[in-house]
């Protein structure tokens, strides 16, 4: 096991960012940030877990090799999170998600960075129907987001040698409570227009499959790659979360109407099927590295966000609202003038 390393996390300000920051510094690592802190009026609640660590606020597109002098890992989660933002501007989601995690790799390859984690996405399986997928699978991405993930992994891949070492976990999508919470994910959706309005609102036939992870779970997972043998995960990739947290829409959707009282199911005016659908084998993982140890079900995660809304009061106004919206929030940066065309702050005060 690898201990006390110098780790750059990229987008540590984020909604996984702020939990893998504390659970990093719980095992002993010397972690420094990166980050242009797009959200840092979206805190969730009092954002306690929030962690002041020694932090370079800069656009991931203005990095310099000199930022990334004497780290020994780079985790790189910073960009454009999820295909409603991709889809704001594919162009704008290209620069950043692919071009620039491809020259910040270039980069710290370049500096001596021995190891590499680029947090990719199922969403890189797409299109892939009922059928199992697996690393092996062949990748259908639908959207911006889910193409730049692609072309990040090929484009880092072609760049590793016996020095410079990328890991490529997948994760499934999200869920969980974060300082830096967001709603437009499934389970935290979910739970929150049952808990807000008491329906568990649904925008499509809720047929199709997704895996679900928690964000502590990705955090855990990004930790043991970190701590893994070199030989273990040098150019891998790995689908992260738990095989049997595949559910249906409507099967989430189930389990919220359970556990938050007084909600019932309820189907938007038209809607219809969701393109994306996979179905993911997550064994690898489990098998590679027996140091990563899942502790989250959509159940249990489901649970955790409905006492985390008691607890600060969530209206509906707050949960459809601009703050804990990515592509919400953005729309209202930029409608302000805070933000430049190019998604950059116009003002470094504002940064």
């Amino acid at each position: 096991m690898i201990n006390n390393m110098r780790i750059l996390v990229t987008g540590h300000n984020g909604y996984i960012g702020t939990v893998l920051v504390p659970m990093l510094i719980e095992n002993r690592h010397d972690v420094e940030g990166l980050d242009s802190d797009l959200y840092k009026e979206c805190t969730f609640g009092n954002g306690k877990r929030m962690m002041n660590i020694k932090e370079l606020k800069k656009d991931i597109r203005d990095v310099e090799a000199s930022d990334l002098e004497g780290f020994e890992a780079i985790i790189h989660l910073a960009g454009f999170s999820n295909d409603p933002l991709g889809d704001l501007n594919p162009k704008l989601t290209y620069e950043i998600n692919h071009a620039a995690s491809v020259r910040l790799a270039y980069l710290a390859k370049k500096v001596g960075v021995e190891r590499f984690i680029f947090s990719s996405s199922c969403s890189n399986y797409g299109a892939a129907g009922q059928d199992w997928v697996s690393e092996e699978s062949k990748l259908n991405p639908v959207t911006p987001y889910g193409i730049s993930k692609v072309r990040v992994e090929k484009d880092i891949l072609n760049l590793s040698d016996y020095k410079f070492s990328p890991t490529f976990p997948r994760s499934g999508t999200a869920y969980g409570v974060s300082p830096r919470l967001r709603f437009d994910l499934v389970l935290n959706n979910l739970v929150a227009w049952a808990f807000t309005a008491g329906k568990v609102y649904l925008k499509s036939d809720g047929m199709a499959w997704r895996p679900i992870v928690h964000i502590e779970d990705i955090s855990r997972a990004f930790i043991a790659i970190l701590h893994a043998p070199r030989d273990l995960i040098h150019n891998q990739t790995f689908n992260v979360g738990q095989t049997q947290e595949n559910y249906r829409i409507r099967q989430l959707a189930e389990i919220v109407a359970e556990t938050v009282p007084n909600s019932h199911i309820e189907y938007a005016k038209g809607a219809g099927k969701d393109k994306r659908c996979y179905r993911v084998d997550c064994s690898k993982l489990e098998q590679t590295l027996p140091e990563f140890k899942p502790k989250w079900n959509a159940r249990q995660g489901a649970k955790q966000l409905y006492i985390a809304f008691q607890k600060i009061g969530l209206t509906l106004e707050e949960f459809e609202g601009p703050k804990y919206k990515r592509l919400a929030h953005l729309k209202h940066l930029l409608a302000s003038g805070r933000l430049d065309k190019t998604m950059r702050w116009k003002n470094q005060e504002h940064a």
